[in-house]
């Protein structure tokens, strides 16, 4: 029979499995970041225990990003001078329209929730601005207005 239509093993045909890529740059957290890090690792820890095959395999291909990045975080606090920045809540109008974010670590980012990491484009363009000030954004000069910057909660 010809090599071509035989099958050695499952393992062959099946798609490669990476671990998570770790993000660049320091690995700024709140203390919500902290603590979702370490909630992580105790569940994937805990699922480990309790799984077996490709379950545990893809639990256990997971756990040394969260361990580095426990290993890694630097807990951040807000701005002392009241401009927005990581661990700040920022009220701002968009091209006239009212957003309102939170600016927080890489791994406690949600967009959908409102929450962006600190790393992303509109939160480098807010970053060090106060109320009242007028920033450019994606191409145009006054696209962002801000209005508020409060400190999340600690």
């Amino acid at each position: 029979m010809s090599v071509a239509f035989r099958r050695e093993s499952d393992e062959e045909h099946k798609e490669p499995r990476f671990e998570l890529p770790v993000p660049q740059g320091p690995n700024l957290v709140t203390n919500a970041g902290l603590a979702l890090i370490a909630e992580r690792i105790a569940t994937l820890t805990a699922g480990i225990a309790g799984a077996q095959g490709e379950a545990a395999e893809a639990l256990r291909r997971d756990l040394p990003y969260w361990q580095t990045r426990h290993a890694t975080a630097m807990l951040t606090p807000p701005p002392a001078d009241g401009n927005a920045g990581f661990g700040t809540r920022v009220a701002f109008l968009l091209n006239g329209k009212p957003r309102t974010i939170a600016i927080v670590g890489d791994d406690e980012a949600d967009p959908k929730h409102d929450r962006i990491a600190y790393s992303a484009p509109l939160a480098r363009a807010l970053s060090g601005a106060e109320p009242g000030e007028t920033l450019a954004f994606a191409g145009r000069d006054d696209a962002i207005t801000l209005l508020s910057v409060t400190p999340l909660e600690i």
